[in-house]
């Protein structure tokens, strides 16, 4: 216990950003146990010590460790921590410890307690043998929007903006933004470097850094989560490279199987991984326990920064859509329109293309929209596509 109270003294000594993600506003501080899933390299590990310095207790009172450096079960950790008048468990890397659902069940049942913990994307929770959804709350953090992304490189805080108020008032809005930066500008070094917040540790090795998280999550998280054989792995990678080159209005689920080497209900389980891990978003398909219910639309990189890892002649058609989905999920549902390219919430149609891009194919559709890239002010219902970067 010395030596985790020593290395929690210094996470919890650490500098801590004054800024705090979307997803901080969200979280009910008075759960008893908090999970935040997401992605590696997006910012959980920053974000659970701003929820734990929220509470206002003393150092003593708090603990953090890391699952994967710990030689005690968590069960153990948290009774000899609570006896000892500890308060607040906080347990990095959730994924990696032993029997994690039966541990977090155990600590909740029985000891008085309070845990914040972070897992992968990846985390099978609801395939658990552990049934934890009666007891904690579980949070998902993505990559960061491009608001976010201006408050930390530039300390330029605006609010978030909600889509009703984006349809009817963009043009006001746009205007009312551009006298603080210039959107196009800071929406390029965006698209090459905003979707993590170690960009702040460095943008030029920033490539570098995301490459190394990818295969991070790829050899340990998803090999380890579904048991996937390191020469599968492999095969994983070949199927991520595919998808960036592939064009989202031709996907041909027969021939991506053909040219990553598998079968179909393979490449549907790989699909499902990757999905989970946070790496590609897949409009349509209704995949449940890994079967998917019907044929993927779109299938889009997970964020615009991953294009620019695993392309190498990216598309720029799907870079558009994939920060357009990126940044309207979070708050809202999207579906694969046969008129334009989208439809969310069903009720809203949405054509995505560049600043050439007209209304031919949603002509006298009502509620439709195009959404034009290189576009610094909309006009109508002709709205700049950086301006949905403000949507969380």
């Amino acid at each position: 216990m010395q030596k985790l109270t020593q290395l929690s003294n210094l996470y919890f000594s650490l500098p801590t950003p004054t800024f705090k993600r979307y997803l901080y506003t969200q979280i009910d501080f008075k759960s008893k146990l908090i999970g935040i899933l997401g992605q590696r390299g997006v910012g959980k590990t920053v974000l659970m010590r701003q929820v734990a310095q929220s509470y206002g207790l003393s150092a003593s009172k708090m603990l953090y460790i890391s699952a994967d450096n710990i030689m005690k079960t968590l069960s153990e950790i948290a009774i000899e921590f609570s006896s000892y008048g500890g308060e607040l468990l906080i347990i990095d890397e959730i994924h990696k410890a032993d029997n994690f659902a039966l541990e977090l069940k155990t600590i909740y049942d029985f000891v008085n307690i309070k845990v914040i913990f972070s897992g992968s994307s990846a985390l099978e929770i609801e395939n658990s043998k552990v049934d934890l959804s009666r007891r904690a709350l579980f949070y998902k953090l993505h990559s960061l929007s491009f608001r976010e992304f201006i408050a930390i490189k530039y300390d330029i805080n605006l609010p978030v903006l909600k889509l009703d108020d984006i349809l009817t008032s963009h043009q006001d809005i746009a205007s009312q933004i551009k006298k603080q930066f210039k959107p196009l500008e800071y929406f390029k070094y965006y698209q090459e470097f905003g979707a993590y917040p170690f960009f702040t540790e460095g943008e030029l090795g920033y490539n570098l850094r995301l490459n190394e998280i990818m295969n991070i999550i790829l050899d340990s998280e998803v090999a380890t989560i579904y048991n996937v054989d390191s020469d599968k792995i492999n095969t994983i990678r070949k199927l991520l490279h595919l998808l960036c080159a592939s064009v989202p209005v031709e996907l041909n689920i027969q021939n991506l199987a053909s040219q990553s080497e598998i079968s179909r209900n393979t490449l549907y389980s790989y699909l499902y991984y990757l999905q989970k891990a946070n790496l590609i978003e897949i409009i349509g398909g209704n995949f449940k326990n890994k079967k998917l219910l019907n044929k993927p639309d779109k299938i889009y990189l997970e964020n615009v920064n991953l294009y620019n890892i695993l392309c190498s002649d990216k598309n720029i058609g799907s870079i558009r859509e994939s920060f357009f989905i990126s940044q309207m999920k979070i708050n809202h549902d999207i579906k694969y329109s046969k008129i334009g390219d989208f439809i969310v919430d069903d009720k809203f149609i949405f054509e995505v293309g560049g600043k050439n891009t007209g209304f031919n194919q949603i002509k006298d559709v009502p509620n439709s929209f195009v959404v034009s890239d290189d576009t610094e002010m909309g006009f109508g219902n002709k709205l700049p596509l950086w301006l949905f970067g403000f949507l969380y």
